[in-house]
């Protein structure tokens, strides 16, 4: 929590100075009424008393009422304030943390827990902040304030009050060890509820494809009714404090009077008034000390479950990043090269290889293609050049530099990426197409209409509402896999980066505009080095230089017609989606 905190501002913690200092006088104008109601008792049970008296110590409580009700109006607004600002701050933070993570970050916590800790686990530090600042200011010091003023009063009255404060903190003190434990478990399930909902939401046409609505409702009942027990024992178990509180503060008032009327009942004439006004202010300051206990009471209903929040928002913010900045320092050797020197790597948490050492270098202009069955590592490889994982053993070069070497916004800036699954954000064709930022090329509108025509998106983009400026919708749900595809190369296109990196990003294309794009690409992209992934063979085949890959191995690697030589592997991936015939002829 303490780390959470840290984040605080200078204005901020001026905020929670003046907010002390307002909470102070509110806890002073509160704990000085008693004593005008004590004078008040007395002058009216004094004979001779005046009226104006009376009214003037009356008129004191008022006076003391309206300003702390002021203080504490203030009070709420300044830490409203505070809580929210910082909520803000704080939910920046960890988005702007998410996105230096690297893949190996985001796997560790997964997304749905790092939504929740986004959304949800701010919350609760939020309701902490916004509730649990003011009381925790309030509570100790009205208790401590109050104990001091009725210690000299009745050491009887003082062992009352101390018996009734220890049971109050024993039956507080169980329930924290109690509850504990189980508020971690709850945002944990807090987890897995929005991973199974973000789970369902997203496969929702292959949930439907396969009638399997009721296995997913049954996923979700199991994960809901787990979360619902565990919070439902924790309120449970703080539904006892209300009561427990509430009877031992009219137990103590009631015992208050008990001792109080012993004491007046055995004290002489002259003292029974006194013992009476002192009963009267005691019984106030009683009941200022137990409501006190049960404002910190509340504090303890909220602050453990702020507590694990604020632990699993600092899990994130004090994660280092495994894939950090280089010194951008070194001077690019070449234009527009990629090679791999022995380059082996392997998953931190796996135990074998799934590249060994692969070595290759692509020249400007080239296009290089890396084929292989399914797990061979193929996409695994090319995700290592704009550094999404980085090397286990070897060096990954672009343009004669090792990738670790380079600022990662001027390495990526040199990568136009194509992704094996198209991402599509929630905004227009243009915004899709000119998304993110590059320090090479202003994508101007004549630039955006050239990259959509060179990835053979123009017919659908111009019979779209709006054409350029069509809604496209989140994770483009209102475009076919194909016009996501095309659109997405269209995007990498409008970068006009030195090196294109296509992972089977044509793989829901038909075979005629497969054949076309390729075509244009090819004369657009004739100074660029192109790194293509695919499993058709009729997209690699006119490659300068193809790369068998077989369970992280290069097992071969040439043209087309060297590899149908030369290529075992090869032969039978080529054999297995073209006859011989066109294979020959190819």
């Amino acid at each position: 929590m303490i780390k959470v905190m840290r984040v605080f501002k200078k204005q901020e913690i001026l905020i929670i100075l003046l907010s002390f200092l307002l909470v102070f006088s509110q806890v002073w104008l509160e704990l000085k009424m008693p004593d005008f109601m004590s004078k008040i008792t007395v002058l009216v049970q004094t004979e001779g008393s005046e009226m104006s008296e009376i009214l003037k110590n009356g008129l004191y409580m008022l006076i003391c009422a309206l300003l702390s009700l002021v203080s504490a109006v203030i009070v709420g607004y300044l830490i409203s304030k505070l809580s929210a600002t910082f909520s803000l701050r704080t939910r920046k933070r960890l988005f702007e943390k998410t996105l230096s993570f690297s893949m190996n970050e985001v796997k560790d916590f997964k997304a749905s827990s790092l939504i929740t800790r986004t959304t949800n686990d701010v919350t609760q530090i939020e309701m902490f902040l916004g509730m649990g600042l003011q009381l925790l200011m309030r509570a100790p010091l009205t208790a401590i304030w109050a104990i001091t003023k009725i210690l000299d009063k009745s050491w009887q009255w003082s062992m009352a009050t101390a018996i009734a404060v220890v049971v109050l903190l024993a039956v507080v003190g169980i329930l924290v060890m109690i509850v504990v434990p189980r508020f971690k478990k709850v945002q944990k399930l807090t987890d897995d509820l929005n991973e199974v909902t973000r789970e369902n939401l997203t496969g929702i046409r292959v949930v439907r494809a396969f009638n399997a609505e009721k296995y997913q409702e049954n996923k979700f009942d199991n994960v809901n009714n787990n979360l619902t027990k565990t919070q439902l024992f924790n309120q449970k178990a703080f539904a006892i404090m209300s009561p427990i509180m509430y009877l031992v503060m009219y137990f103590l008032a009631l015992i208050i009077y008990l001792i109080g009327a012993s004491l007046i009942q055995n004290a002489g004439m002259n003292d029974k008034l006194i013992i009476f006004g002192d009963m009267i202010v005691f019984s106030s300051y009683a009941m200022q000390i137990i409501i006190s206990f049960l404002l910190l009471a509340m504090i303890f209903m909220i602050l453990p479950r702020a507590s694990v929040s604020a632990n699993r928002i600092n899990e994130v913010l004090n994660t280092e990043t495994t894939i950090k900045d280089g010194k951008g320092n070194k001077k690019e050797k070449e234009e527009g090269t990629v090679e791999f020197k022995n380059v082996s790597f392997k998953y931190p948490d796996a135990e074998e290889y799934l590249l060994k050492d692969i070595n290759f270098k692509a020249n400007k202009g080239e296009t290089i293609a890396f084929i292989g069955s399914t797990g061979s590592g193929k996409s695994t490889l090319i995700n290592l050049i704009p550094r999404f994982y980085d090397v286990t053993d070897g060096e990954v070069m672009v343009d004669g530099i090792n990738v670790k070497d380079y600022k990662l916004n001027s390495l990526h800036n040199k990568i136009g990426y194509v992704p094996q699954k198209a991402v599509m954000f929630n905004g227009t064709v243009s915004t899709n197409i000119t998304y993110g930022d590059t320090d090479k090329v202003e994508i101007t509108e004549q630039k955006i209409k050239e990259a959509i025509e060179v990835a053979q998106a123009k017919d659908f983009v111009e019979k779209m509402d709006n054409t350029y400026d069509a809604h496209i919708a989140q994770g483009g749900t209102n475009v076919s896999g194909g016009q996501k595809q095309r659109l997405s190369i269209a995007r990498a296109i409008a970068r006009n980066p030195e090196i294109y990196i296509f992972d089977d990003s044509f793989s829901a294309l038909d075979y005629k505009t497969d054949s076309l794009l390729r075509s244009e690409l090819k004369k657009y992209t004739k100074d660029a080095t192109s790194i293509i992934v695919a499993q058709r063979i009729g997209t690699i085949m006119h490659a300068d230089k193809i790369i068998v890959l077989d369970e992280g191995k290069c097992v071969g690697m040439g043209t087309h017609k060297e590899l149908l030589k030369n290529c075992e592997v090869y032969k039978q991936i080529a054999l297995s989606q073209l006859t011989k015939e066109e294979l020959e002829n190819a």
